[in-house]
Order: C-alpha cells, then structure tokens, then sequence
C-alpha cells in the first residue's frame, strides 16, 4: 500500500527495500505476531503499519510534529487499522515508548529520530537516554531497532542494552538491541550496501 507522505522533507520514509531486509531479519526472533510493537518518531508511520500487517496486535505511533500526525491517522484509517493502532503527539526522546500496563511491554521498539538528533551516541545523549528509557518498556525477549546515518556508531551496551546486530544499507544503519542475558553476542556486522 503507497502511504500519504508528509509536506516537505522533515520526515525520511523508510524504503521498502530496506524495510523489507529489517523484516526478513525480525523473523527470526518471531517478535511479531500476536504481539505490541511501537514506532518512535514514526513519521508516516511505515513500521508499525508494516508489523501490523504481518500480524502484530497492537502498534504504538509517536511523533511530535502535529502535521505528521494527521498525516498518520490518515495512514492508519487507510490500512484499516484503526483499532489496532494507538498514537501519541509527543517527544519520544521524554516518553519513550509509554506502556499501556506494567503487564504488557513491546516486543519492537523502533525507533527513528531525525538524523540530526542522532548523531550523538553517548550514554548521556538525548539517544543514550532513550534507549536507557525504553530498556523498561521492552519485553525480556523484546528487540529495539535504530535507524542512524551510517557514519554514525552506537555504544556496544547502554545500561542494560546490548547491540545484537548491525545492518548497514546505503547511507543507513539499523542496529538492533536486547536487553543483556549473558555474555554471547549472537549476531553480527553486516555491510548490506
């Protein structure tokens, strides 16, 4: 399905080549049907929609920019999933990704903030702080997924956090992080350019 995309260039869709890989690789942790996902700084709102349609049961959307919202809901209403679909006008670096209940937590988290506010990495930054933030609201065996310039290089571990996984396309990487069970990293760098 084409989504309606936001007026000017503040917003960076996520092609579906490089969505699809994403996907082709969450399979095999079957995180997603059945299960909570949330898409952060979510812009039209592409990866929530995508998990929703391979089966997801419920997708949070946030974003901040007002605009980009009604653009969102419009998205939503025109894939038919209202009811599954849950949005929030906020800053994602404050909120996080906001549980419904202590008792249901995201199996995906992802997350996406504009290159800009990205380019800082360390455990203070505004990005250091969110994945400290959304640490508590992934489930034990839950993935949170950042999208970055390729240039720039996530910390191995933030807290709890470790990197699982990095995947790089183009101009772009997607890192993939789980909260720490022991010391095995089962994944590794891949240079998918």
């Amino acid at each position: 399905m084409k989504l309606l995309p936001p007026e000017g260039d503040a917003t960076r869709p996520i092609i579906d080549r490089v969505k699809e890989s994403i996907f082709d690789v969450l399979y095999k942790y079957n995180l997603i049907e059945g299960r909570c996902v949330a898409d952060l700084f979510c812009g039209t709102g592409s990866f929530g929609l995508e998990a929703l349609s391979r089966g997801a049961k419920e997708a949070l959307f946030v974003d901040a920019d007002r605009g980009v919202i009604e653009i969102l809901r419009k998205n939503i209403a025109k894939a038919g999933f209202d009811s599954q679909s849950r949005v929030v006008c906020a800053n994602a670096f404050a909120i996080g990704a906001p549980n419904r209940s202590d008792d249901e937590k995201f199996s995906l988290i992802f997350v996406d903030p504009p290159y800009v506010m990205s380019a800082e990495t360390g455990e203070k930054s505004q990005l250091g702080c969110l994945l400290r933030l959304l640490a508590g609201q992934v489930a034990g065996d839950g993935l949170i997924i950042v999208r970055t310039e390729k240039k720039v290089n996530l910390l191995d571990s933030y807290g709890c956090l470790r990197i699982i996984d990095k995947r790089i396309w183009s101009s772009m990487a997607v890192c993939f992080l789980t909260i720490k069970k022991d010391d095995k990293q089962t994944g590794g760098n891949t240079d998918n350019s």
